[in-house]
């Protein structure tokens, strides 16, 4: 760990932080509940009484920026019932953090793990507190379901190990309404997605995702999405896009950013960026325009966010990397019946050529699931004696056949430079993107199981990209201000017991992409809501997590 990584620092330099991550008032709220804390631990001790749990000499980093200290953590019905030194308060249990690090409770903004965790040997969600994830949002990239209802009731009966935040995916509503059609949506066929958008508003939800990349999302004009926003907008949620394009396959990365900004603009919505990258040799080094652009949206007084997973390869499908977006439009079933059409395929394969070239070339391909999963598109491509656009035309057929519909890939598609000049940004967030896989389903990219504890472990303790403090602040109090989730995200009186208790020297993530299933190590202790999921380092598979609600 970096010396200067608990070092005591000027108040007002936490302050010109946060502000740069936060818009103005937001800001100042954070600002003045953090040296509320801060100043905890120089009173006087708390007057001695009884709690559920006592958390005793850690080091305490809260979730507002500002330094790490040591302190004490009580709670008692499943919050947090004081921060600092308790003196000789007692309680049912005492846990000795002597030599460790004491955090929030981790959010994941963008999370794919949602229909696992419906599965029984999933639920318990292991991969995710071994991370020290707390809370994840679901039905990102504009996808998921629209029967927010449905899926509440299946969460919560019989649970699930970690709290979740549902989003309202642009996509399904679209699809809902219009199926897979091409075109602009009537007044009338833009009234009933906005009803359904209302609806799940209604129920509690976030906001609205989008996942503009994909069909049908990318047949939307930006009008469309603007007038959705709205609807959320109603409601204090927020608008996560998987933007319309990371590189340059239609509008390029930078005029995709434009639209979030143009978005956000236009409803009067919170924007976020999710998992900004720039993605392939064509657009490495724009994540400096990328910056400067959200920095002068943010300057018009714009809320526009980002989040990120630590990773230099992304995870998407064959359909979803190669294949151009005209050729899954019509009815179902049209993209296999363009591939048998000698003409449509005489279009078709050229145009996947372009997009191959977007991504690097076919050894910059990992396949996922199947027989050939963790192979590359290029090794495949040679024992087969194919190119690898007849292979993967191959692969996306054998896959129909065997009712999986396409084939995932690992997409290694970024540099260094791009991830750590978007991770300095104080208005960046961590996500994950990730899935969770039962070992042996397939070859996942690993960052379901690793992204967290990467985040800290190469980029905090190992490069120094950002401080310990800034690095928890992106995980915990930023998401929860940006998503409007109420007491939770920070260690302060009051707030939900989500908290983490850490071996630093330990936390590391071991899924890598040769081995994607690893647990992450160095969580001796993980509270949701109060109750223990991670006791002692073994797991409880307690089912502790809730649906949280926006509040109104």
């Amino acid at each position: 760990m970096n010396d200067n990584m608990l070092s005591p620092t000027p108040r007002r330099h936490a302050g010109r932080a946060l502000r740069r991550g936060l818009p103005p008032r937001a800001a100042g709220t954070l600002l003045a509940a953090a040296g509320l804390v801060a100043g905890m631990a120089a009173a006087r001790p708390v007057v001695a009484q009884g709690y559920d749990l006592i958390i005793q000499s850690g080091t305490v980093v809260d979730g507002f920026g500002v330094p790490a200290r040591a302190a004490d953590v009580a709670i008692d019905g499943g919050r947090i019932a004081a921060v600092g030194d308790l003196g000789a308060a007692a309680a049912d249990r005492v846990i000795d953090a002597n030599g460790l690090h004491v955090f929030p409770g981790f959010i994941d903004t963008h999370s794919h793990a949602m229909p696992a965790l419906l599965r029984g040997e999933l639920r318990t969600a292991h991969p995710l507190l071994a991370q020290g994830i707390t809370t994840i949002f679901a039905n990102p990239d504009g996808g998921g379901t629209v029967d927010l209802a449905d899926q509440r009731a299946r969460i919560r009966d019989p649970g699930v190990g970690v709290n979740v935040g549902q989003l309202i995916g642009h996509g399904s509503v679209r699809r809902a309404v219009l199926g897979m059609q091409a075109r602009e949506a009537t007044s009338e066929e833009l009234g009933r997605m906005q009803t359904i958008v209302r609806d799940g508003m209604d129920g509690g939800a976030f906001g609205l995702s989008s996942g503009l990349y994909y069909s049908p999302g990318s047949y939307a004009p930006t009008g469309e999405v603007v007038e959705l926003a709205k609807i959320a907008t109603e409601y204090g949620g927020v608008y996560q896009s998987h933007i319309r394009d990371e590189s340059d396959y239609s509008v390029g990365l930078l005029g995709a950013v434009d639209e979030v900004i143009e978005i956000s603009r236009g409803s009067g919505i919170t924007g976020v960026v999710t998992h900004i990258k720039a993605l392939g040799p064509r657009v490495w080094g724009e994540s400096a325009e990328v910056v400067r652009r959200i920095e002068a949206a943010r300057a018009e007084g714009l809320a526009v966010y980002a989040d990120q997973y630590p990773y230099g390869a992304s995870g998407t499908s064959i359909i979803g990397a190669l294949v151009p977006r005209w050729a899954l439009a019509g009815d179902g079933g049209d993209l296999y019946a363009r591939m048998e059409d000698p003409g449509e395929r005489a279009r078709l394969v050229p145009e996947m050529w372009e997009n191959l070239d977007r991504r690097g070339g076919a050894d910059r391909l990992m396949l996922q699931g199947g027989p050939d999963g963790g192979r590359t598109l290029q090794d495949v491509a040679d024992d087969r004696g194919m190119d690898a656009i007849e292979t993967a035309l191959a692969l996306l057929a054998e896959a129909r056949e065997g009712g999986g519909g396409g084939t995932g890939l690992t997409s290694f598609n970024m540099n260094d430079e791009d991830i750590e000049r978007f991770m300095a940004q104080p208005w960046m967030m961590t996500s994950s993107d990730g899935s969770l896989w039962v070992p042996g389903e397939g070859h996942p990219h690993p960052r379901g199981f690793g992204a967290f504890p990467r985040r800290i472990r190469k980029y905090v303790l190992e490069e120094g990209v950002t401080t310990l403090e800034q690095a928890i602040h992106a995980m915990t109090a930023l998401p929860a201000q940006v998503y409007g989730i109420e007491g939770r995200g920070v260690l302060e009186p009051g707030a939900a017991a989500d908290v983490v208790v850490v071996d630093l020297e330990r936390f590391r993530d071991t899924a890598d992409y040769d081995d994607p299933h690893g647990l992450a190590e160095g969580v001796e202790y993980s509270l949701v809501n109060g109750t223990l999921a991670i006791d002692e380092g073994r797991f409880t598979d307690a089912l502790a997590g809730e649906v949280l609600v926006k509040a109104r």
